[in-house]
């Protein structure tokens, strides 16, 4: 019997899971899925904005295969340092698959970029997804003006989180201490800035067009600044998606303000070269460097500065992988080295190892992406099964693993934590309303053992 590791219950691990159970090549493979934290999904549940519930929704397919009778979810297992390293892993099953995603963000390394008020998106949407690893909330305090640095998805997530009202945000399940602070917020102007034109945006045109919908609240787009870009005054030559985007901002740059209380201006062509501090060392502006097409698909700097008021800065320019101890990485890349999601160890094939996910291709695509990417790994690994299965492991790896004194979140104590957020919820008058931190997950759980 072919026994597997997952690390990772994200999409990427849980379709990997899903590939080895449901395939027909090698029967009666079991698999466990490890997750450091306690709760399974990865970004499903901590990335993905809590006002968009038909994304969210993926969890009822993601815990269908999680609850196979072949599949067990071991969370609260952190792989390395206070847990089993990657080779004790390997000790214990045949084989072993990497799904750890991209847990850090890119920098945009320019002065001031680390003053308070200044954030990466990737905490705050942690922040409001209540990921037990956050340790601050004053992110919008005293904020009255806020700069989202970045044009794609998360950037238009974040911007559109802070434009939200009470009555909006109150159905999702983002944490009180989230709720209360954005609802009571006093941020009315917020501009998402790029630096390059509106025909290189990576966001998609359905999360574009979601900012028009928001309640009291205009959309801003300077015609003149949308046109420094070739490809807004002829977009026949643009890809479709592309093309709707340019449709949907011409639209609003035609379009007066309505009068809402709150505004969010996109802007383009801008670099940002500084944060500027305030006299009590807090940021209080973004100072941008003016940019045009360098006619070979970059940009140049021209000189020209403009300086954006702004007491809160969220960086969304990227997310990126970080090392796993005890596995190779590439750190030009911020990923694992891998042949068709093997693992390579100095050039060759480490047997037994694979990878799957962000941490085998970078911080790219949707959701779906990691359909095809997790169905390549464990091509890989079915074709590799013959020799794996010939390697004696133990016949329950959880058996051994607990007696070296580890007490993994199994399934019931999952469910235990699901039981005690609609309980939070219910007495907030609420709906499900998420645990925030590691000791009410945890003792959430211990119900469940």
């Amino acid at each position: 019997m072919l026994q597997v590791a997952v690390v990772g219950s994200g999409p990427s691990g849980v379709y990997a899971a899903q590939g080895l159970v449901q395939q027909e090549q090698v029967p009666g493979v079991r698999v466990d899925v490890l997750d450091r934290l306690p709760c399974p999904y990865g970004l499903v549940r901590y990335g993905v904005a809590p006002d968009h519930e038909k994304i969210k929704s993926l969890q009822g397919t993601l815990r269908t295969i999680l609850e196979h009778e072949r599949v067990r979810f071991l969370g609260g297992v952190r792989v390395g340092p206070d847990g089993p390293p990657a080779a004790r892993l390997r000790e214990l099953y045949h084989a072993v698959v990497y799904c750890v995603g991209a847990a850090t963000d890119r920098h945009l390394g320019v002065p001031g970029e680390d003053l308070p008020g200044s954030w990466s998106a990737t905490d705050f949407v942690s922040w409001y997804s209540a990921h037990p690893d956050v340790v601050s909330d004053g992110f919008v305090l005293g904020a009255r003006a806020a700069v989202v640095i970045g044009v794609g998805n998360v950037a238009v997530d974040v911007t559109r989180m802070l434009a939200r009202g009470a009555a909006e945000l109150s159905p999702t399940d983002m944490p009180q201490a989230a709720f209360d602070a954005l609802s009571g917020s006093l941020v009315r102007e917020i501009r998402m800035v790029g630096r390059r034109g509106p025909s290189q945006a990576r966001f998609t045109t359905k999360e574009l067009r979601e900012l028009g919908g928001l309640p009291d609240t205009d959309v801003v787009v300077d015609p003149a600044e949308l046109a420094l870009d070739p490809a807004y005054l002829d977009p026949s030559a643009l890809p479709a998606a592309q093309r709707r985007n340019i449709e949907v901002l011409r639209g609003w740059a035609e379009r007066p303000p309505a009068g809402g209380s709150r505004r969010i201006r996109l802007r383009f062509f801008l670099r940002p070269v500084a944060l500027l501090p305030d006299e009590t060392g807090r940021v209080r502006a973004v100072r941008f460097e003016r940019t045009l097409p360098d006619g070979r698909g970059g940009v140049a700097g021209t000189g020209e500065h403009e300086d954006i008021e702004a007491q809160l800065v969220l960086r969304s320019v990227g997310y990126r992988g970080v090392p796993l101890e005890g596995l190779p990485f590439d750190a030009a890349r911020g990923t694992v080295p891998h042949l068709a999601g093997r693992v390579l160890r100095d050039g060759s094939v480490s047997p037994g190892e694979y990878v799957a996910g962000w941490i085998k291709r970078g911080p790219t695509g949707v959701i779906g992406t990691n359909r095809p990417c997790a169905k390549e790994t464990v091509t890989s690994l079915l074709a590799d099964a013959p020799v794996l299965v010939r390697r004696e492991v133990p016949t329950d790896p959880l058996a051994a693993l607990r007696a070296e004194g580890l007490r993994p979140v199994e399934w019931a104590g999952w469910q235990a934590i699901e039981r005690a957020e609609a309980e939070l919820g219910a007495s907030l008058g609420r709906g499900v309303v998420k645990l925030p931190d590691w000791q009410a997950l945890r003792e959430a759980a211990e119900h469940g053992r």
